[in-house]
């Protein structure tokens, strides 16, 4: 396999932005003060993000993401954990997509 020049370089410049973008955030944060608001938010991110990943599949309405759903509802539930439930889903609609 050849690795073309532009695109490693293209790779590791991009690399380099999104880690410069994270560190600045946490950086930044230091001199932010957290109220119960900004806190609320920053809780709630994962799962807005999350929720837009899956609308657009949802909205599709094909069975297996379909049945998946209720999966990882069910398992995130079970477990308390969010990251779980998310691997389990995963799991499962590679699972249901091999049975459709």
């Amino acid at each position: 396999m050849n690795i073309r020049p532009d695109i490693l370089t293209v790779l590791l410049v991009a690399g380099a932005v999104a880690f410069f973008c994270r560190a600045a955030g946490f950086f930044l944060m230091r001199f932010v003060p957290i109220t119960p608001r900004l806190e609320a938010a920053l809780r709630a991110t994962p799962l807005a993000v999350m929720v837009g990943i899956c609308a657009p599949v949802i909205a599709r309405g094909n069975p297996a993401e379909l049945a998946a759903l209720g999966v990882v509802a069910i398992a995130t539930k079970l477990t308390g954990s969010d990251v779980l439930g998310a691997m389990i889903g995963v799991v499962a609609v590679a699972g249901l997509r091999a049975l459709f």
